[in-house]
């Protein structure tokens, strides 16, 4: 009957049907949410590779004999000389050797199986009927997977940095872009350049978090951004494209070596920034909008 209250099961009357008590905002809590995905493998070796891979590099420079009259071999022995100078020349390696390809599978890692994997296991039906709103399930599942990938970022750069000042000392920035820099200004340029870098990767995250709604295998979200990065990468490089480069998510990637050179250059950095936020905000919203309206069975 119309304006009929509803008995709850605590026998509380609501006119909503509601219990008392239940407040959608209160669901599915953010801490919460984070130490979950803190307990899982995948976080805990995505994170702990972050923090071993400068260790590794610097082990391997260790092994650079040098020396060798091949230019392949000269080039890099410079570029090695040039990462062995100092503890902040030694972190623009480790983040220039991972840019491109490690952190791109990382944060689609993050963002790719965060729902993908719940639907894969059978719960997304059982946190939905708490019930969780489907909005409160995806923001809040959207910011853990974006503050783990900015971690990642942090434990990767902030490893980088104490073990390459601790091996080889506190000196200048240097690069093949810009004049030598005194460590302060260099520790503001790298830490731009980590801005400009979460800036670019939204949209792998915004790409992944859309797959991962699409999706009940994880494994594809996660592939599949990365893939699609690579593709958008390798279309780039075709100058017959011409204008419509600018348009691909990856034309600006390498835009934060302009944060390097002296003066600084900003044009392009603005412009990726502004093609990221875009790029990103469409994907969400794409994420947001399927996955309200689709049907639930897993």
């Amino acid at each position: 009957m119309a304006g009929s209250s509803v008995d709850t099961p605590s026998g509380v009357t609501d006119p909503a049907g509601a219990a008392r008590g239940y407040r959608p905002s209160a669901t599915m809590p953010f801490a919460a949410e984070f130490r979950r995905q803190a307990s899982r493998r995948r976080t805990q070796l995505a994170l702990g590779f972050m923090v071993l891979l400068p260790l590794i590099i610097l082990i391997a420079f260790q092994f650079d004999s040098g020396g060798d009259d091949d230019n392949g071999r000269n080039e890099f022995s410079s570029l090695v000389e040039l990462a062995t100078s100092g503890g902040l020349n030694f972190t623009l390696f480790s983040i220039f050797v991972s840019a491109s390809f490690l952190l791109v599978v990382v944060v689609a890692l993050f963002c790719g199986d965060t729902v993908a994997s719940e639907a894969s296991w059978g719960s997304l039906r059982y946190l939905l009927a708490v019930p969780v709103p489907r909005a409160r399930l995806l923001t809040v599942k959207l910011v853990v997977a974006l503050a783990y990938s900015g971690l990642a970022l942090l434990l990767l750069a902030g490893t980088a940095l104490v073990a390459g000042t601790l091996r080889y000392g506190w000196s200048p920035l240097r690069s093949t872009v810009a004049a030598e820099l005194e460590p302060t200004e260099g520790l503001l340029r790298l830490l731009a350049v980590l801005g400009y870098l979460a800036v670019v990767l939204l949209v792998v995250a915004g790409l992944a978090f859309l797959l991962s709604v699409t999706t009940d295998a994880a494994l594809g979200a996660v592939g599949g951004a990365v893939l699609l990065w690579i593709l958008s990468s390798i279309l780039d490089q075709i100058t017959a494209l011409g204008a419509l480069r600018d348009f691909l998510p990856t034309h600006f990637s390498t835009a934060w070596l302009g944060l390097l050179s002296t003066p600084v250059q900003t044009d392009d950095v603005v412009r990726g920034c502004i093609s990221a936020i875009c790029y990103a905000t469409l994907f969400w919203g794409l994420a947001f909008w399927r996955f309200t309206r689709k049907d639930i069975t897993s």
